[in-house]
């Protein structure tokens, strides 16, 4: 990350010095154009073929450090679509301050054009490769959350009906565990089994049987 920001602002200044220079020799012949495609026509038709791709070629150069250099700065989620719209808004600020403040500059439209083609191309030809590189050796960001170990899986246990297997072949009688048992099934009373309640009432009988009666009164 440090060496992106150093590599961006040494480009800054050769930027800086290529384009916000003073020309008094182009003060008089240098106009504003807002319209798409008419410095690229003016090239065709009114340029020799060494003089357009000198044009041409110089705007595509100018935008292609861009390419390289912020795939390192930017994150990787839509990094073509951020190195493309940043180059645009730099050189569209760089063309309007040239149109007011420089002498002998003026605003194109066609130039913003041209260098932000030449980032998009060197971004698909180097600076896609240099970022992925680059922030693979960097290692995540910080903050973010590094994937920990999958969870264990659970035993769901033995299914309904599955019989047991069995203790493996050679296991000694004795460290076989024993089996639990399971409690017998009650089927109700058994014969010789007194009902609740039966023996109070028969003792309460045999208490009013054996009392002795009461004396008459003469």
């Amino acid at each position: 990350m440090v060496v992106g920001a150093i590599a961006l602002v040494g480009f800054s200044v050769v930027l800086a010095r290529l384009t916000l220079t003073p020309s008094a020799a182009s003060a008089d012949i240098a106009g504003a154009n807002l319209r798409p495609g008419r410095s690229l026509r003016e090239y065709a038709e009114n340029y020799t073929f060494l003089a357009a791709c000198k044009q041409i070629g110089g705007n595509l150069l100018l935008g292609a450090p861009f390419g390289l250099i912020l795939p390192v700065l930017v994150q990787r989620r839509m990094r073509m679509v951020r190195v493309v719209l940043l180059t645009a808004v730099v050189m569209a600020l760089v063309e309007l301050i040239q149109g007011a403040l420089v002498e002998g500059r003026a605003f194109d439209v066609d130039d913003v054009f041209l260098n932000t083609g030449g980032a998009l191309i060197a971004y698909l030809l180097l600076g896609r490769r240099i970022g992925h590189h680059f922030h693979a050796l960097a290692g995540p960001p910080p903050g973010a959350r590094e994937p920990g170990p999958p969870p264990a899986a659970q035993d769901p246990g033995p299914r309904p009906g599955a019989q047991d297997p069995g203790p493996p072949p050679g296991t000694p009688p004795e460290a076989v565990p024993a089996a639990p048992v399971a409690p017998a099934a009650s089927d109700g009373p058994r014969p010789g089994d007194r009902a609740p309640g039966r023996g109070l009432m028969a003792r309460l009988t045999r208490l009013r049987r054996d009392r002795p009666p009461a004396p008459r009164r003469p």
